[in-house]
Parts: structure tokens; C-alpha cells; sequence
């Protein structure tokens, strides 16, 4: 009986030891679980910020352009606009609605898409609501470009900003995704970037004050691309309904924006221009 009781004790004590020492360890692989997906979303945000700054970049370097080899000619820009707009179409078609259906409901897909429209509305109904100064620049040809310019550059400021919630939230439905939505933008904002500094260019700025004020219009993807972070952080559910809403603007966009200045400019030129772009984007489907 006594040797009965230790033995007991003993056996007690080892079980607790052993469950303790498992319980340790599943805390321990829990940990390094937790920790591999906290690595994984730190590498994906790094992803989206790096993708949507060298997006808005594309503004910066449409500027440089512009300010090195001076305003492109009117085929140049077809091209480019047409380029632009059937990179942003594609990605529509092929990419933001088919992931919105999958992501939510039929219904969800359409109102974001509605939304996205109606988003884009009235950010171009606020710029044309901007107080122009006339009495300022009534005379002045100069001073004319120069207000243009910075219509121009709040225009694509405000643009810029759903863009960038565009690309995080690609991002969160895949990689590729998010990939293919900042190529798509970051093309489409070369051209912008050009047309932001024409006038700048012409009305008589220092090439140092457009550079700063290109570089500030070009942080607004990033910004962008951070709220949408947050966005998806706060509801996973709403990815559905941002990937239609950013269709819906990319096509407000393309509508209101894109094609009619592409094919003002040189209708043959914008046909070929949206062709590659529809090419382009299509093969880029295929490789990723």
C-alpha cells in the first residue's frame, strides 16, 4: 500500500509533466502560426503599397515626358488614351465583375458597379463645380492654362484615390489580380500625367513647381490603396462589393474620360491604341 501510493503520486506527476510539455508545444506551433500569417499579410500590404506607388508614379513619369520632350502630338496621345482604355475595359470584363460575382451575390456585383458609376459622377460633377477665377485670369492665356492644370490635377487626384482602392482590393482577392488592376492604372495615369503638365508647361510654371505638384497628385494612389487596406480589414465581406465598385469606376472612367479624348484626337489611332491595349492585357492574363 505505501509503495501503492507513491507509484500513483509518480504516475500523476509524469502525465502532468507530459501535458504540460504537449500543451507547450501546441501553444509554441500556434505561435509560429500565427506568426507565418502575420508575415504573410505584412508581406502582402508591403505589395499593395509598392504596386500603387509605382502606379501613381506613372503620373510623375507622364509628366517627365512631357517635360523633357515636350507635349507629344496628337497620334501620340491617341494612341496612348485608346491604350489605356482598353487595358482598363479588359480588366473589367475579365477580372473585377467575374471575381465581384464570385466574392458575392449577383445583386451585391450590380450595385457596386452602380455605385462605382455614381462614385465617379459626382467626383467629376464636384470638379466642374470648382469656382473658376475670372476675374483673376480674365485677360491672361497664361493664367487660363495654368487654372486648367490644376482642374486637371485635382481631377485626377480625386480618380486616383478609388484607383488605389482598386488595387488593394484586387490584391485581396488574389495576387494577380492586384498585379494586372495597377498595371492597368498605372498605364492609364502616363497619359494623365502628360496632360496634367501640358498646360502647366505652357502657362509658364517652373518645371521644379510641377514636379512637386505631380509627385503630391502621384501619393494619392497609395493613400488610396491604404484605405482600401483598412476597408478589407475591417469586413473581409465587403471585397465582393469593392471589386465591383472599382470596376464600376474604371469603366466611368473609360466612358466619360478615356475614349471620347482618344478618338477627339485621332479616332484611327484610338481604335489601334485600345486593340493593343485589349491584346496586351489578354496575353498578360494568360502568363499570370
Amino acid at each position: 500500500m505505501n509503495i501503492f501510493i507513491p507509484a500513483i503520486i509518480l504516475k500523476s506527476v509524469i502525465l502532468k509533466f507530459v501535458g504540460i510539455k504537449k500543451l507547450r508545444q501546441n501553444y509554441i506551433l500556434k505561435e509560429e502560426t500565427i506568426s507565418i500569417r502575420n508575415r504573410a499579410k505584412e508581406n502582402k500590404m508591403f505589395s499593395v503599397l509598392i504596386s500603387s506607388l509605382l502606379a501613381g508614379l506613372a503620373t510623375f513619369l507622364g509628366s517627365l515626358i512631357v517635360i523633357i520632350l515636350g507635349k507629344p502630338g496628337q497620334k501620340t496621345l491617341a494612341w496612348l488614351l485608346g491604350f489605356a482604355a482598353g487595358i482598363m475595359l479588359t480588366v473589367v470584363i475579365i477580372d473585377l465583375i467575374p471575381s465581384g460575382l464570385a466574392y458575392s451575390s449577383l445583386v451585391i456585383t450590380v450595385l457596386g458597379f452602380f455605385l462605382g458609376n455614381l462614385l465617379l459622377f459626382f467626383l467629376d460633377l464636384l470638379i466642374s463645380w470648382l469656382p473658376p477665377v475670372k476675374k483673376m485670369y480674365k485677360t491672361q492665356e497664361t493664367g487660363h492654362l495654368l487654372k486648367m492644370g490644376y482642374l486637371i490635377a485635382t481631377g485626377i487626384a480625386l480618380h486616383d484615390l478609388p484607383e488605389g482602392i482598386a488595387i488593394a482590393v484586387g490584391y485581396s482577392a488574389t495576387e494577380d489580380l492586384g498585379i494586372i488592376i495597377a498595371l492597368a492604372i498605372g498605364l492609364h495615369n502616363i497619359p494623365e500625367g502628360m496632360a496634367t503638365t501640358a498646360p502647366f508647361k505652357m502657362g509658364g510654371m517652373k518645371n521644379l513647381s510641377i514636379i512637386l505638384l505631380i509627385l503630391l497628385v502621384s501619393l494619392v494612389t497609395p493613400l488610396g490603396a491604404l484605405l482600401g487596406l483598412i476597408l478589407v480589414y475591417i469586413s473581409p465581406s465587403l471585397i465582393g462589393l469593392l471589386l465591383a465598385l472599382a470596376g464600376g469606376a474604371m469603366t466611368y472612367i473609360v466612358k466619360r474620360e478615356l475614349w471620347p479624348e482618344s478618338r477627339r484626337r485621332h479616332p484611327h489611332y484610338a481604335y489601334l491604341g485600345a486593340f493593343c491595349g485589349v491584346i496586351l492585357m489578354l496575353l498578360a492574363e494568360n502568363l499570370l
